[in-house]
């Protein structure tokens, strides 16, 4: 099984908290294009070892929360207890992705070996900053780095393969 097979759900948000009377709830976004909410039909609730489709009925927008409104839920003391929840979609919904773009779940557990081959360590995290985003590494021999997602550094990923190339700019370590 491929690594992209086993995260064959993405997500999307995770409610904050509700939002009136009648079922609607606020979702902080965890998707770099928000307006993708716009064409979201269905979702899946995931709220501990529970997973609950969900049919997405409205969307309104308010400050940095989008405003979701399922029709699964009727008022407020339905969906009350699912604050904290993420909300995923099926990989298969997800949105289309540029050259040079990738999804953060299948970064995440990447080996990272050098240019040469050699290996490197484990990409533990996506951290993003204002100008790039930056990958820390976990390193082999303990430790760890963090590479600016830049050209002159990320030379490859493979993706299927879960494996990233890189230079090490000096300075880095």
């Amino acid at each position: 099984m491929s690594r992209i097979e086993r995260a064959s759900y993405l997500t999307v948000g995770t409610i904050s908290s509700t939002h009136g009377i009648k079922g609607e709830v606020k979702v902080f976004p965890t998707t770099d294009d928000v307006k993708r909410f716009d064409s979201l039909k269905e979702v899946v609730l995931l709220s501990g070892k529970e997973r609950l489709p969900l049919t997405v009925e409205s969307v309104k927008y308010f400050k940095q929360f989008v405003i979701l409104k399922f029709r699964e839920f009727e008022n407020i003391n339905e969906i009350e207890k699912y604050r904290g929840a993420r909300l995923l979609v099926a990989r298969k919904d997800a949105v289309e992705l540029g050259e040079d773009e990738y999804f953060e779940c299948d970064l995440i557990g990447m080996d990272v070996v050098r240019e040469d081959g050699t290996p490197l360590g484990t990409l533990t995290e996506v951290l993003h900053t204002g100008a790039n985003d930056v990958y820390e590494v976990e390193l082999v021999s303990g430790g760890s780095v963090l590479l600016p997602a830049i050209k002159d550094c990320i030379l490859d990923v493979n993706v299927e393969e879960g494996v990233m190339k890189v230079h090490v700019l000096e300075g880095l370590m």
